[in-house]
């Protein structure tokens, strides 16, 4: 094998594809990066026997072959080669790398050996890539990170004709999100839990063309796979990966929340209150909230060594005809849940202290709170 590409477009190849790479590879083979070349294209692949990642641009071929070589080290190399053009050249022993005066030689693994990547799955829509992006974004903040809770880890596709939601919760929060997309089929109907950490990372590298194609293949469908495919400027990125099993927790009806009391306030202006007033929090303690009629007091403590409070003008209601004085929120939940907000304000809605509270985005903080995201954190007891 020996192909030409500028270095600009070989380092980002090599790093899209060398990310999915498993970072302590059950197998030294799945170390390895594969690359391809014939009719004036190179492909670069890795794959770890759960998720595959393939990425596709245009070179200058002079030679149809492939090779496998170490993944992290070509893309540590490929980073750090000035901005010229690149040759890779290739026998069954070892690639050689030129760049201007760089000269670099590296092992090549036995080809053979690799495993074949898992097809594609059958087309089953396509969506925005911003869209896409932002409300996956909103969601897996929401999922869990005990692997040894797996069906936590992951968020639940629930596929509807035209519409999508998305689920994640790690059992203290929940996060749900409704977004259109374009069906394959008239009255799609499929569900299946993706994990988080693939499905973000995905999103966000797939965001600079057209749209990104989903091919889903589970239960009846096939064999438990989510293939995603975006084709931008100059490249042809495709990933798949194994769906989690499991059953995933019935908890939509957690978001129907009736309120007795509804906060609204402004967004920056709290996030930023719940970084600062976070600092003196002390470990797995609540940041109180204490609520009256014409604004909201944020407060935490480390025992006797620093407190913090900061006072914020809200708009307070109580539609339940119940007056609540105080909540206690994990820090970190409030502000994961505030900072996946995209709207300039914030709606709060309670029922009582240490019961789920609702949060969703406003647009005005005089109108209807944005019904296509909900975002349940279960509230902290605090101390009598």
């Amino acid at each position: 094998m020996k192909i030409r590409i500028e270095r600009d477009k070989l380092a980002e190849a090599v790093a899209w594809a060398a990310h999915s790479l498993p970072a302590r590879p059950t197998v030294p083979i799945l170390a390895g990066l594969l690359i391809k070349a014939a009719n004036g294209q190179a492909t670069f692949s890795s794959f770890d026997y759960e998720t595959s990642a393939q990425i596709t641009i245009e070179a200058q071929v002079l030679e149809d072959g492939e090779t496998l070589v170490s993944g992290k080290l070509l893309d540590a190399i490929a980073r750090s080669l000035p901005s010229r053009q690149v040759t890779i050249a290739s026998d069954a022993v070892k690639a050689e790398l030129e760049c201007g005066s760089s000269r670099f030689t590296l092992q090549a693994l036995p080809v053979a050996e690799y495993p074949v990547l898992p097809d594609m799955p059958a087309a089953t829509g396509a969506i925005t890539p911003n869209v896409f992006n932002s409300a996956v974004k909103q969601v897996v903040t929401a999922a869990g990170k005990d692997e040894l809770l797996p069906v936590y880890t992951g968020v639940r596709f629930e596929i509807d004709g035209d519409t999508v939601s998305l689920l994640a919760t790690d059992r203290y929060r929940m996060a749900l999100k409704e977004i259109k997309w374009q069906p394959s089929a008239k009255g799609e109907v499929a569900a299946a839990i993706v994990p988080a950490k693939v499905l973000g990372e995905t999103a966000h590298s797939m965001g600079a063309g057209d749209q990104i194609t989903l091919s889903l293949s589970a239960g009846s469908l096939g064999d438990g796979l989510i293939g995603f495919e975006g084709d931008e400027p100059g490249s042809k990125r495709q990933l798949t990966t194994r769906l989690l099993d499991g059953e995933f927790p019935k908890f939509r009806h957690l978001m129907d929340v009736k309120a007795n009391v509804v906060v609204r306030v402004s967004t920056d202006e709290i996030i930023a209150a719940v970084k600062r007033v976070s600092l003196v929090a002390e470990r797995n303690t609540a940041l109180r909230m204490s609520i009256t009629d014409t604004q909201v007091v944020l407060e935490a403590a480390t025992g006797d060594q620093a407190q913090g409070s900061e006072a914020i003008e809200a708009v307070v209601e109580n539609p339940g005809g119940e007056m609540i004085a105080a909540v206690g929120f994990n820090p970190s939940y409030l502000g994961d849940a505030l900072g996946a907000l995209d709207t300039p304000y914030v709606h709060f809605s309670f029922t009582a202290p240490g019961q789920p509270c609702l949060v969703q985005g406003l647009s005005d903080i005089d109108g209807t709170p944005e019904g296509d995201y909900k975002h349940v954190i279960m509230l902290m007891r605090l101390p009598s």
